[in-house]
């Protein structure tokens, strides 16, 4: 746990250096740079009040703004949101959405550990945290998280039997968003939320489970039938020995039998006679 800490306490670090190193850069633009600066500022000054429209620029509140001042970026990093002012003809700038973007994964053909293909599916919630690393450290965030998401959902199901798949969604999904987090972090892009959102067996696979689950469940209800059994035959046991120390208790329930099957208007009564009398008639 020590270790983790200090692991990410290192990176965190890290990524503050690049982002110093990007906005406040040790090198300036040189003479040649702050003269076309000088000679900007004198044409907006010149063509004042039309070139105010294209100096002055806004930003909403979910956005940034990074400012290229003759290719490189403008002191004090992302500008943003509300009014901001740039120089015609040397500045530039780009606008970065911060908001949290959505995207589906798309079905991977996926070999477990117990080398069963599953097609699995799953989402993806990320923002950018930091407009500035957006920008210069990499050429599209959105289509590298992608792909990068495409990769590590591959990886981690890997690892995994397909129990455990279907079993530790969470665990899968808590581990896709540290990797995915730990991986993006240069690109200023904070992984927020990861989930599995499918899991498609193959039809042979899917009617093998179903088989085994029935066959189980079959199972159980053998067992549940025989402890049944089991209880009622005790509890028999037991009636029968009370039965026997008092012979007019088997009277009470023959009347008892007589009274319950009279009372569902059978058109036929079968009454027991005892071995007694049947074998005084055939003495007879």
């Amino acid at each position: 746990m020590h270790s983790d800490s200090e692991a990410l306490a290192m990176r965190e670090s890290k990524r503050r250096e690049r982002q110093d190193a990007l906005e406040n850069p040790d090198t300036d633009i040189g003479l040649c740079g702050w003269l076309l600066v000088g000679m900007s500022l004198l044409l907006m000054l010149v063509t004042l009040p039309l070139s105010i429209w294209m100096c002055i620029k806004i930003v909403k509140e979910y956005e940034r703004a990074i400012i290229f001042r003759l290719g490189r970026i403008l002191r004090g990093g992302a500008k943003g949101p509300g009014l901001f002012f740039i120089l015609p003809c040397t500045d530039s700038f780009i606008n970065v959405d911060m908001r949290t973007i959505t995207f589906d994964i798309p079905p991977q053909e996926v070999l477990t550990k117990d080398s069963v293909t599953v097609s699995v599916d799953g989402v993806v919630y990320y923002r950018v945290q930091n407009a500035t690393l957006a920008v210069a450290n990499i050429t599209n965030a959105d289509a590298a998280t992608r792909l990068l998401a495409q990769t590590t959902l591959r990886n981690v199901l890997g690892t995994k039997n397909l129990a455990e798949i279907l079993s530790d969604r969470e665990e899968i999904a808590h581990s896709m968003q540290s990797t995915l987090d730990d991986a993006t972090d240069d690109w200023g892009i904070k992984v927020e939320r990861v989930e599995i959102k499918d899991v498609k067996l193959p039809l042979q696979l899917q009617r093998a489970m179903a088989a085994e689950a029935e066959a189980s469940r079959e199972a159980r209800a053998k067992v549940i039938a025989a402890e049944g059994e089991m209880n009622a035959s005790r509890a028999l046991k037991e009636a029968s020995l009370v039965i026997a120390e008092s012979p007019s208790a088997l009277q009470l329930r023959y009347l008892q039998t007589l009274n319950t099957i009279a009372a569902e208007k059978n058109s036929t009564i079968i009454f027991p006679l005892p071995l007694e009398m049947m074998q005084g008639f055939i003495k007879h």
